[in-house]
């Protein structure tokens, strides 16, 4: 009963909220959420392990479903392996990626729980929307990177032509998927980074629409440079959802100014090194009344300097 009754202190969030937490107790908070975070990917990584050869054989799947990965003995689709441990490693390194997805929500909030004391509640409330927007915009690239991995396997083993047997190597190969669909994911996070510069107030609705021209180059640039294939179909199409996004967000952004009253500020319009217009017409300030002057000080007289004082000393015997 007196457990029971026995009044609650604050919590660790209010602690390390207020500043009343020690330096050791945050380092000490530190390490027990790492340790759960290692945990649980530890334990995403015995499931990883498990579904390591579904998970090899979807990655596989853009290359197996075209005729020219078929053997013509076996009639299957088969990879070359150079070495002997390869693909234990890569179902090791596989099983690891798929962990660390599966323990993603125990990881992020022990990040977060950690983080989230240092931030005012408005930057919460925007890191919640940003996440929540951050995992379907991944999910989004990392599907396109798919697609655009079939269309330009298909155009290259094309090009190779019917007098060149193609054996891929399976470790590159999956790589070489992984790497396009990290890279998709992440310039579908773009959109997010344009969002954060309009609520934090860096950069206007008006203002991101401006650079639309800049941002059009900047996405093809990117594109034709990290899409693998020399063909323009996955170039095109990862510009254009660039575009697609970067577009949506600045016509958030214009929402986002709007309901924020931007750009009716007195000084909207007005550069830097200009002078702001006056809203009222000067009007001549008239004479003040004459005010009397008063008597003047008497000063008071100066004070003697007092006579010097005659010191004598008599000798000591």
């Amino acid at each position: 009963m007196a457990f029971a009754l026995r009044k609650r202190g604050p919590s660790t969030f209010a602690r390390a909220a207020d500043g009343s937490m020690t330096l050791i107790e945050h380092v000490r908070e530190l390490r027990n959420r790492l340790f759960k975070a290692s945990l649980a990917i530890l334990v995403g990584f015995g499931f990883g392990i498990w579904l390591a050869k579904p998970v090899r054989l979807l990655l596989s799947q853009p290359y197996c479903d075209l005729p020219a990965s078929i053997d013509p003995l076996s009639g299957k689709c088969k990879f070359v392996q150079l070495g002997v441990a390869d693909v234990f490693l890569l179902n090791l390194k596989i099983g690891l990626w798929v962990g660390l997805i599966i323990a993603a929500p125990v990881w992020l909030y022990q990040l977060w729980a950690f983080i989230a004391p240092g931030l005012h509640r408005h930057e919460r409330r925007y890191a919640y929307i940003f996440t929540a927007l951050a995992a379907p915009l991944f999910a989004a690239g990392a599907f396109l990177a798919f697609f655009v991995t079939t269309k330009g396997l298909e155009f290259l083993l094309d090009v190779s032509g019917d007098d060149i047997a193609t054996n891929l190597e399976v470790t590159r190969y999956i790589s070489f998927v992984t790497n396009l669909i990290l890279l998709f994911g992440v310039a579908f996070e773009f959109p997010l980074i344009v969002l954060m510069l309009n609520f934090v107030g860096i950069a206007s609705a008006k203002k991101l629409l401006s650079w639309w021209r800049v941002a059009v180059f900047v996405f093809f640039a990117f594109s034709a440079v990290v899409t693998p294939t020399p063909d323009p179909f996955g170039m095109t199409a990862l510009a254009i959802c660039l575009c697609a996004l970067y577009f949506a967000a600045v016509g958030v952004a214009f929402l986002n100014d709007r309901r924020k009253g931007r750009g009716k500020e007195i000084y909207e319009g007005v550069a830097d090194d200009e002078v702001s217009p006056l809203e009222f017409d000067a009007q001549p300030v008239e004479a003040g009344a004459r005010v009397d002057a008063t008597a003047p000080i008497p000063v008071p007289e100066p004070v003697a300097a007092p006579a010097p004082i005659d010191r004598r000393y008599d000798d000591m015997t």
